[in-house]
Order: structure tokens, then C-alpha cells, then sequence
């Protein structure tokens, strides 16, 4: 029997370590069965063949820009289906501008809330850290970004992505998403916002969903900031099981 095959595709943001991410997925997929290719490229994404011939892509990239015919690429081999999964920054912070990345992934972040309110960059450029280093220099301390907050699993749910799970608690960025109304939420987190989103109240954010796409499943979770992170245990229980659920 043939092995299943997995595309990783990794770059964009320094910060949030996506060699390290990405080699950890792989390692991953390797223990659990997968053929792996690992890459710091997304060119030949435009091949509806080669991408099709998949059971999984894995994006591990931050920001960036990515033209069209990449995004379709991956878009058509999806909606054949080739799972899709991704956490973090590396899937749901990827190409702000592909509005059929954003589609088909099914969220984008916004905002890190915080214990107090700090602007947010819309591109990690040069010109705009110099800004924000010389006039808001708050920005720069070291964990500015991130908070303890309360991870809960759905109690309803009968996904197999969270089987046996409890709540528990991380030190981290807590994400802020635009999201789908599809998705089916697994997790959520209780956002309390400071600044001028604070007079909306509590909200009640996802954490980790699923969506489907076409014939393609495609799993996502916020947590992932580093890699570090991926090695809580509750972390990588869900996060490796949302990869198979979410492989051809």
C-alpha cells in the first residue's frame, strides 16, 4: 500500500518560526505514516497536477504575497480533495491580500487583544517596524502581545479532533479572527478587548474549526505562535489529529 503524501510549504515572518514549524511537521507526518515534501517555495503551487497528487497541504507562511495562480493551484487540488490544515500565522495570517486564500481558510487574524490595547501592523516591512519602533515604542517590549488565557472544548462536539480533551490554560498570543460562518467550531477562547473594541463586550472567539471545501476538508487552529507552543500536549493531540482528519 501506498504511502500518503504531504506538502509543506514554508517562509513569510521570521517571528514565528516557520523553519522550525514546518521541520516539526514534517516530523509529524513522517511518524504517522506520510510521504513528505518540505519546501521553502510555493512555486510550483500553480500546478493543478502536482498539487492534486497530494493528501495534504500544510502552509507554514506568514504574511507574504502569493499571486493568484498559486492560490487557485492549491484551491482546485482542495476542492478535488487534498485536505488542507495549517495553524496560526501560517495559514490564517498568509497573503492578506488573496481574498480566495482567505475564503477557503475560512478566517484571517486581526488583532492580538492583550492585556492592554497596542496597534497593529498591516505589513512587517522595514519602513513600517521603524515607525512603530520610534512612536510606539510600547509595541516592542518583549511579550507585549501575548496573555494567559482559557482554551474550552466544545462539549457538544463529536469530533474526533478533541476526543477525550479538557480545557486548559496558555500563555500566548490570543488571536482575534474575521471568521466564516461555516465553520465548524471546536474550540473557543473568551476574548476580553481592551481599547476601542472593549464598549462590544466578551466575545467569544474560535480557536480550532473545520470547513470543508469542495471534496477537501480543511482543519485550522490559532495556537501556534512559536514553535514551542506546538509542544504543549493538548496542543499537539489536536493539532496532529486535525492533520490526518483533514488528509484524502
Amino acid at each position: 500500500m501506498s504511502k500518503k503524501k504531504a506538502f509543506i510549504f514554508y517562509g513569510g515572518w521570521e517571528g514565528h518560526e516557520p523553519d522550525l514549524e514546518s521541520a516539526r511537521f514534517k516530523r509529524w507526518l513522517e511518524e504517522d505514516g506520510f510521504e513528505v515534501t518540505r519546501t521553502d517555495t510555493f512555486e510550483r503551487c500553480d500546478d493543478r497536477e502536482y498539487m492534486k497528487s497530494f493528501d495534504l497541504i500544510i502552509p507554514c507562511w506568514t504574511q507574504g504575497e502569493m499571486a493568484d495562480w498559486y492560490c487557485f493551484g492549491i484551491s482546485e487540488a482542495v476542492a478535488a480533495g487534498t485536505g488542507l490544515a495549517g495553524v496560526h500565522g501560517g495559514m490564517c495570517d498568509s497573503f492578506r491580500w488573496s481574498v480566495e486564500w482567505q475564503y477557503m481558510t475560512g478566517s484571517q487574524w486581526v488583532s492580538h487583544p492583550g492585556d492592554v490595547y497596542l496597534h497593529h501592523m498591516s505589513k512587517l516591512s522595514e519602513d513600517h517596524q521603524k515607525y512603530i519602533a520610534e512612536n510606539y515604542p510600547q509595541n516592542t517590549v518583549p511579550g507585549a502581545f501575548q496573555r494567559d488565557y482559557k482554551v474550552e472544548f466544545k462539549k457538544n462536539s463529536s469530533s474526533p479532533i478533541i476526543e477525550g480533551l479538557e480545557d486548559f490554560m496558555v500563555h500566548t498570543e490570543q488571536y482575534y479572527l474575521h471568521v466564516d460562518p461555516c465553520i465548524d467550531v471546536l474550540a473557543t477562547t473568551r476574548v476580553d478587548s481592551k481599547g476601542e473594541h472593549a464598549s462590544n463586550g466578551i466575545v467569544e472567539m474560535p480557536v480550532i474549526y473545520t470547513k470543508h471545501w469542495g471534496k477537501g476538508r480543511v482543519f485550522y487552529s490559532s495556537l501556534g505562535h512559536q514553535d514551542n507552543i506546538l509542544e504543549i500536549p493538548q496542543v499537539e493531540t489536536f493539532t496532529r489529529r486535525g492533520f490526518l482528519w483533514a488528509a484524502r
